[in-house]
């Protein structure tokens, strides 16, 4: 069977990387990721897991090496990394550490949107998203507290750390946002109508500097 050559999923990713460990089946690997809090950062929805199995052995990344049975529960199959797999993920792992991704994340288009908003409206958002991010880094700092205390190699969990600091970092930015909106330091659209609708940062920044085309 041929190696497929388009990109693998977060998802499809995170399952190579638990048969690295050990052979598995796919109940396993759903609870392992539960376990270790890989939904965190995958996407992990009921049948999702199962869809993603299937395909990658249709792609011939894994294969089915035998079954197991637990009780009477029914036969389980198990999978295993196949070398072209090996490949593919090697390969997949290197282009993602090395090229950053153009990814599209909620809280821009929810920032470019607030200024429709009223700004006591608009505040009084923020400031719960403030509470939430406070109460996720806390959770977080928990869950890395008790790694520390099992000395699990850091980078057994590296990726947790970088999310738990791109909370941070978003928090720190979005108080900030809160106190100079308050402040006035940055002012309402109401106030300031500011460059007009539809105007690009090119073109805003030829209109200050008075570099406009004749």
């Amino acid at each position: 069977m041929t190696r497929s050559t388009a990109p693998l999923t977060p998802l499809a990713m995170a399952v190579l990387e638990l048969l690295h460990e050990r052979d598995m089946h796919p109940y396993e690997m759903t609870q392992l990721m539960r376990e270790r809090r890989v939904d965190l950062r995958v996407k992990l929805r009921p049948g999702s897991l199962y869809h993603t199995v299937e395909r990658l052995e249709g792609q011939g990344i894994i294969e089915v090496v035998g079954t197991q049975r637990q009780g009477r529960r029914p036969e389980r199959t198990v999978y295993a990394l196949t070398e072209a797999g090996r490949d593919v993920f090697v390969e997949q792992a290197r282009a993602m550490l090395a090229t950053p991704a153009q990814e599209y994340p909620q809280y821009p288009v929810a920032l470019s949107a607030a200024n429709e908003l009223d700004q006591d409206d608009a505040l009084a958002q923020l400031r719960t998203r403030v509470l939430a991010l406070r109460a996720r880094i806390a959770a977080d700092q928990v869950i890395i507290d008790h790694r520390l205390t099992r000395h699990l190699p850091k980078m057994y969990w590296i990726e947790f750390d970088f999310t738990h600091h791109q909370r941070q970092a978003e928090l720190a930015w979005t108080e900030r946002l809160v106190e100079d909106l308050e402040s006035g330091r940055i002012p309402w659209p109401d106030a300031d109508p500011g460059p007009a609708r539809g105007l690009s940062v090119v073109d805003s920044d030829r209109e200050r500097n008075g570099d406009k085309a004749s």
